[in-house]
C-alpha cells in the first residue's frame, strides 16, 4: 500500500522575547499564522539588550534595545519572522526588512493598577506612582496639578509581575501600565481604572503589534499580509510619524493617539492627538488635528507630520532634550 500522505510543512520560525507578554503575544499571533498558512509555528526565544540591562530605559536609549537582536536573528536567517510590541520599533525602517502585517490592534489605553482600588483621583496626597515612562511621568503629574494633588513618580522597570508587586507589598501606591498588556496576559481584572486619552495620550503605537519579516521573503511578507488592519496601520503611521517629526526615541516624554472619527459604519475623519511634556507635568504642549480617513501611507505621514510641526511652532523642541537625561 502507497503512502500518499503529504510531507509535514516546514515550521516557521517565530522570533520572540523571552518575556511572559512577549511569549504571549508572539503565541497569539503564531496560532494566526498556523490557521492562515496552515504551517506549524515555533517560537525561537531571542533575548535582547533591553531585556539584560538593568537601566532606567531613558537611560540606554529607550530606541531599538528591544528590537536590534531580532531584526539580527532575521537577517542572519535564524527566524523567518519577528513580533514587536509596535512601541518598542524604531521610527525608521529598514531597507532590508518589511513590515509585513500590522494587526488589529488592542486597546490603546493606559491603566491603574493601584492599592485598595483607588481611581488616580483618590489617591492618597505624596502617592508614590510607579512608572518607567517618561511620557507618562509628564501626564500623571500634570494631571495631579490640576485635581491639587501631590504625587511622586518613581521611576521602575520589570515585568508586570514584578510592578504590580510593588503595589501589593506596599512599596508602591499604583502603577501605570497598558491595558493591551494585561489584556494580553488575561490580567486586565487587576486594573483600578482606565486612564482615558483626554488625561493620558498612549505611547505612539501603544497597543499594536508588527510582525516583520526579511525584504527578500515575498511569499511569506504576502502571506503574513493577510493579518494587517488597514484601520490601525493608518493610525500607527500617523502617531509615529509625529513621533520621528519630534526627533524622538521611544524614551522621549511623547504621546500620541489616533482615532477614527464616525457616525456609527461609517468611518469618515481621523483625529489625531498629541503630547509632550517636561517630566515635572509643569510644561505640556498638546494638539490635536482631524482629517480624513488617510488613503496611503503618505496621507498618514502627513497627518501625523503636520501636527508635529504646530507642536514644535508651540514649543514642543524644548521639551524634548530631557531624554538625555
Amino acid at each position: 500500500m502507497n503512502d500518499t500522505t503529504t510531507p509535514p510543512r516546514r515550521p516557521l520560525r517565530l522570533g520572540t522575547r523571552r518575556s511572559q507578554l512577549a511569549m504571549a503575544q508572539s503565541g497569539q499571533v503564531a496560532e494566526a499564522v498556523r490557521q492562515l498558512t496552515g504551517h506549524p509555528v515555533e517560537l525561537v526565544e531571542i533575548t535582547t539588550y533591553g531585556d539584560v540591562s538593568r537601566e532606567a530605559l531613558a537611560q540606554i536609549g529607550g530606541t531599538g534595545v528591544f528590537v536590534s537582536a531580532l531584526r539580527d536573528a532575521l537577517l542572519d536567517d535564524e527566524i523567518d519572522f519577528a513580533v514587536h510590541s509596535l512601541k518598542d520599533l524604531p521610527t525608521t525602517q529598514p531597507d532590508d526588512l518589511v513590515l509585513a502585517a500590522i494587526p488589529r490592534r488592542e486597546d490603546p489605553r493606559d491603566v491603574l493598577v493601584a492599592r485598595d482600588g483607588l481611581t488616580f483621583e483618590h489617591l492618597p496626597h505624596g502617592a508614590r506612582v510607579g512608572t518607567g515612562s517618561p511620557r507618562r511621568m509628564a501626564q500623571l503629574n500634570a494631571w495631579a496639578r490640576t485635581l491639587g494633588l501631590e504625587i511622586e513618580t518613581v521611576p521602575i522597570r520589570g515585568n508586570v509581575d514584578t510592578r504590580i508587586g510593588m503595589v501589593a507589598k506596599g512599596d508602591l501606591d499604583a502603577v501605570v501600565l497598558a491595558a493591551a498588556g494585561l489584556t494580553r496576559l488575561g490580567r486586565i481584572g487587576e486594573a483600578t481604572q482606565f486612564l482615558e486619552p483626554d488625561q493620558i495620550l498612549p505611547a505612539p503605537g501603544q497597543g499594536a503589534l508588527a510582525i516583520e519579516c526579511a525584504a527578500t521573503n515575498a511569499p511569506l511578507a504576502a502571506a503574513l499580509a493577510a493579518l494587517d488592519d488597514p484601520h490601525t496601520r493608518a493610525a500607527v503611521t500617523a502617531e509615529r510619524a509625529l513621533l520621528a517629526a519630534l526627533e524622538a526615541g521611544c524614551s522621549a516624554p511623547v504621546g500620541a493617539l489616533a482615532d477614527l472619527l464616525g457616525d456609527g459604519q461609517v468611518v469618515t475623519e481621523m483625529r489625531l492627538r498629541g503630547v509632550v511634556g517636561s517630566t515635572d507635568g509643569s510644561t505640556l504642549v498638546q494638539l490635536s488635528t482631524t482629517g480624513p480617513v488617510p488613503a496611503s501611507q503618505e496621507d498618514a505621514l502627513a497627518l501625523g507630520r503636520g501636527l508635529a510641526a504646530e507642536m514644535l511652532d508651540k514649543g514642543a523642541a524644548g521639551l524634548m532634550g530631557e531624554r538625555a537625561h
